[in-house]
């Protein structure tokens, strides 16, 4: 009989990717996934160490886990991820919750280690790699509308509150071609949308091709699908790429670009590279380029020394972009990164008020885009029902806007619909269905 496998995701969507290459990995050495974790012989949470509460959550949930292990002796517990370095210690001998733990690059190991904890030895394996991309794993994916491919992993820019570097290694690529076809097996399966990813994608190189030639190529493959991609850093944004999404009808006018702060200061403690006039100079250059296109962004609220005033232009910056939308988070220390070594000296409440300002900003601008919307069509890819209500459907535009529809006997799920906008609040849109688009004129 099959050994079943339960797979928790936490984090960012490279979370997401990395897990469907674990899956990926243990069904062709004989396992079964399942979503029931009653059931399962083996059971991972793939984690996050960006912020502190990711921790936390993983800590609560290992021990409402450790229940199911009362029960099932032979059960394995795994932590995967970013959380596996930092905490292995920690998870595997201090507080014994785990058999084992294994990092991003360590993977191709899950088979033997699942054996060597199955006979009472604990696993590790957390070695960061210069090299593995897994480009060469099928990923393990269930039929849907939407995937995700990891073009590249790593970083190199060290921003001093992130763990990322030390947690997922440098930077290094797959190779055009192998992405591509990935592109073109997603299209051959029906998925009508795909999201290439990477700590800071835009700084894709394989050696022959850069991030701009990767996107055209992946557009060119799967005319049929829309392309979009996360997460993009300011200081590699080209006008090239700018001009490659222009120039393909498939490639979403949607661009992530993490600001983090207003100030020239605090950009430069953070080690972001890049300043303010710099950000804006992309900001109106995209705007010139890719009519239409929309904008979201990240925002650490307290960062240690941060002032009052620099909290202001924070703001102003925010008011000057006026983004779609934003993620949005107070300052939490990462131990290993820079930053940590800096007296954490915005105090909580402090961090909370500038957190509320900026939240509050947000949503008045993105209602006020919104309002604007009303009146005017656009086409959506329909991907599931409403979750409030079976008459409707949920969609999202190529600039990642969800949408509100009624059902209607000629649309399915996957289907690309233009749609009139009647009504809007800060975070969606609400529209009747006009016309089913061809699906090769997005």
């Amino acid at each position: 009989m099959k050994r079943k496998v339960y797979i928790e995701t936490y984090g960012c969507q490279m979370n997401l990717a990395d897990s469907e290459i674990v899956m990926g990995i243990l069904n062709n050495k004989g396992y079964e996934v399942t979503n029931k974790i009653d059931s399962a012989d083996v059971v991972f949470l793939n984690t996050c160490s960006v912020r502190d509460n990711a921790e936390q959550r993983i800590h609560g949930r290992l021990g409402n886990i450790g229940t199911l292990k009362q029960r099932n002796p032979n059960m394995v517990i795994g932590v995967l991820g970013c959380m596996a370095e930092r905490l292995k210690d920690d998870l595997i001998e201090k507080k014994k919750m785990v058999d084992l733990v294994v990092g991003p690059d360590e993977y191709r190991r899950l088979p033997s280690l699942i054996d060597d904890a199955v006979n009472g030895e604990k696993g590790i394996g957390v070695r960061l790699s210069r090299t593995e991309t897994y480009e060469d794993i099928e990923p393990y994916r269930e039929d849907g509308l939407s995937a995700w491919i990891s073009v590249m992993r790593g970083c190199d820019k060290f921003c001093t509150y992130c763990v990322v570097p030390f947690t997922r290694g440098r930077e290094r690529s797959s190779k055009l071609i192998s992405v591509v076809e990935d592109v073109k097996k997603l299209s051959e399966r029906g998925f009508r949308e795909v999201t290439l990813l990477g700590q800071n994608v835009n700084s894709y190189s394989d050696g022959e091709n850069d991030f701009s030639d990767l996107l055209a190529a992946c557009a060119e493959a799967a005319p049929g699908m829309r392309i979009r991609f996360t997460t993009s850093h300011p200081q590699d944004l080209s006008d090239k790429l700018l001009y490659t999404i222009a120039e393909h009808s498939n490639i979403c006018n949607y661009i992530h670009l993490p600001i983090q702060s207003g100030s020239d200061r605090i950009l430069e403690a953070m080690n972001r590279t890049y300043t303010v006039k710099h950000y804006l100079g992309i900001i109106d250059r995209a705007r010139k380029i890719i009519p239409g296109v929309s904008f979201s962004t990240d925002i650490i609220a307290g960062f240690p020394t941060e002032t009052e005033a620099e909290h202001k232009m924070t703001l102003d910056v925010m008011a000057k972009v006026r983004y779609d939308g934003a993620f949005m988070f107070k300052y939490s220390p990462r131990e290993g990164t820079r930053a940590y070594k800096i007296k954490d000296d915005v105090p909580e409440d402090v961090k909370s008020r500038r957190l509320t300002e900026i939240i509050d900003q947000q949503q008045k601008i993105s209602f006020e885009i919104n309002q604007g919307l009303k009146g005017t069509e656009d086409v959506v890819l329909v991907e599931s029902l409403s979750k409030k209500s079976d008459n409707f459907y949920s969609g999202r535009t190529d600039t990642n806007k969800i949408v509100i529809l009624p059902v209607a006997n000629n649309v399915k799920i996957g289907d690309l619909v233009k749609v009139k906008i009647f009504k809007a609040t800060s975070a969606t849109l609400f529209g009747d269905f006009v016309e089913i688009v061809d699906k090769y004129q997005l």
